[in-house]
């Protein structure tokens, strides 16, 4: 029995359908493509990896070799001043390589210590990790460790320098080969679908997606076992190390056996994040990361703001949040932010997801403080939370008093903050946030995008824009450039296309002939299910829906 299923391909849908292909960028519209072609594109992608275990390690790296994998760098912000790339992947090699993630965590999640304390993989549910292991239960099990109570206590703090930019992809290969065997081809799939992903370099995970958090706590899992054999006390979350040691001469010993641990791997500590408090100062500092002396800030910052449609009680659930946010008076912790020189993310991040809690009035105060050009460039870290929080506004019947004054605010930001659009994510974003009704602004800023942008990501959210809005001179400015676009921003003009009647089923008969070879992925097989085939069903069913 192969090591890696359609079930697992499933799987891998199931969770980009909930979550999205990539936590950094907004959905796209092929997370809608990929859920209900499941069956399809599931087949596909097991028919792919028995073909290629079946062919032996040898053929299936020259098959991949062979084979061109879309992928996009984007840049998206971290923090109120940092950045970092995130990899758009292609929908079918992402779902491909989530699906053979979701195969390894599988294995290896019994070998992991409990005190890994990020990513831990369950076996049923929409996603793939437990929501209950989170940053926040990371830092509360380190001040609640035994060890800490020691009156002597010390505690290491730091992380790994450039942790993903940096993982070694022949680790990886080896790490895997350990879990499935030496006649698998699983490890020299990952390998070569990465090297890909890395523009041919042996180092690197894409960021953003499930594949990477998977192979990341793969070979941290080597790691862990290594410090728990060495009589570390330690927890871990990604790449963030807490160290527990009864004296300063053994937390220095610590950070050696974690260093020397690290560097069998090609990885390094972050010198300038490493420190060393006292047991007290370090609760102390925990506390004042997860709690705050204003009551009411403390408590927002506790709250869990998913709404969770499978709990026993959904709407209960719902309405007792609500509650709760109704008793906090979040105008005022806003305001408080307002005044400080750094303002805290999280907490704004929290605001801006209540958004949808209040009553339209209040709503729009909120939106109005937040989107302001005084304001907008100081909570620039909550960029995405903020955006998502008005687009959840704007797209709720309850909201319709305050949607025009909602569309004015969101149009604004074009003048004001366009320097905030740079970033690809941002810009993204914000696509997704004019999709509703059209403005002459919106038109505009869309259409210099669409020109201007050298993102293909970026040019199908411009695309989509205009098929919302049934723009019919943007969606004829852009047919004539069909041969210049890329196949991702093909498929989106195709899917577009539908909105204009005869006139984009004439472009559609002009083009149709060359879809299957300008889309193809190099893996088909004559006469069988193909990605373009499989992609062209799901728009004409879309469409008669």
């Amino acid at each position: 029995m192969n090591s890696v299923t359609i079930d697992h391909f499933k799987r891998a849908i199931d969770d980009i359908g909930a979550h999205g292909d990539n936590d950094m960028l907004p959905f796209d519209i092929d997370t809608i493509f990929l859920s209900e072609s499941k069956e399809k594109l599931a087949k596909l992608a097991s028919d792919l990896f028995d073909r290629l275990e079946k062919d032996g390690r040898k053929n299936a790296k020259n098959t991949l070799n062979s084979t061109q994998v879309f992928s996009e760098r984007l840049l998206s912000p971290t923090g109120a001043s940092g950045f970092r790339i995130s990899t758009k992947i292609h929908p079918f090699w992402n779902l491909y390589l989530n699906g053979l993630a979701i195969a390894i965590a599988e294995k290896n999640e019994q070998n992991r210590s409990p005190n890994a304390h990020s990513y831990r993989f369950i076996d049923l549910g929409p996603g793939l990790f437990d929501r209950d292991k989170s940053w926040r239960a990371y830092k509360e099990a380190t001040i609640n460790d035994p060890a800490l109570k020691s009156n002597d206590a010390v505690v290491v703090q730091t992380d790994i320098s450039s942790f993903y930019e940096h993982i070694y992809h022949h680790r990886i290969e080896n790490c895997i080969n350990d879990l499935f065997g030496s006649n698998s081809t699983v490890s020299t799939q990952v390998d070569r679908l990465l090297s890909q992903l890395s523009s041919g370099r042996s180092f690197g995970l894409p960021v953003g997606g499930q594949c990477s958090r998977v192979l990341a706590e793969l070979l941290m899992t080597s790691i862990d076992q290594l410090l728990t054999l060495s009589n570390v006390t330690w927890h871990r979350y990604v790449d963030d190390f807490t160290l527990i040691a009864d004296s300063q001469a053994e937390a220095y010993r610590a950070i050696s056996i974690l260093s020397n641990a690290l560097a069998d791997y090609g990885l390094s500590l972050n010198r300038s994040k490493t420190t060393i408090l006292k047991a007290q100062h370090y609760e102390n500092f925990v506390h004042s990361q997860l709690f705050t002396d204003d009551d009411n800030a403390s408590k927002l910052k506790k709250i869990d703001l998913h709404f969770d449609p499978y709990s026993d009680n959904p709407n209960s659930d719902y309405e007792e949040l609500a509650e709760t946010v109704e008793q906090l008076n979040v105008k005022n912790l806003l305001d408080l932010e307002i005044n400080k020189s750094q303002p805290d993310t999280f907490l704004i991040n929290q605001i801006s997801r209540t958004l949808k809690l209040h009553d339209p009035v209040l709503a729009l105060q909120l939106c109005r403080t937040l989107l302001s050009p005084s304001n907008l460039h100081s909570f620039r870290g909550s960029w995405s939370t903020i955006i998502k929080g008005v687009i959840s506004l704007r797209a709720d019947d309850k909201y319709s008093e305050v949607y025009s004054l909602l569309d004015n605010l969101l149009d604004d930001v074009i003048s004001h903050s366009d320097h905030l659009l740079l970033p690809e994510a941002n810009c993204l974003h914000y696509l997704r946030a004019l999709r509703l009704p059209r403005t002459e602004k919106r038109a505009a800023y869309v259409h210099k995008t669409l020109q201007e942008s050298s993102s293909e990501t970026i040019k199908r959210a411009c695309l989509e824009c205009i098929r919302n809005w049934k723009d019919r001179p943007s969606f004829i400015h852009a047919r004539n450039k069909w041969s210049s676009f890329s196949p991702e921003v093909q498929r989106m003009l195709w899917l577009t296309s539908f909105e204009f009647g005869d006139e984009g089923k004439h472009f559609r008969l002009q083009v149709k002939n060359a879809i299957d070879n300008s889309w193809s992925l190099g893996i088909e097989i004559k006469d069988k299910l193909s990605f373009s085939g499989a992609y062209t069903s799901w728009v004409d069913d879309t469409v008669k829906k």
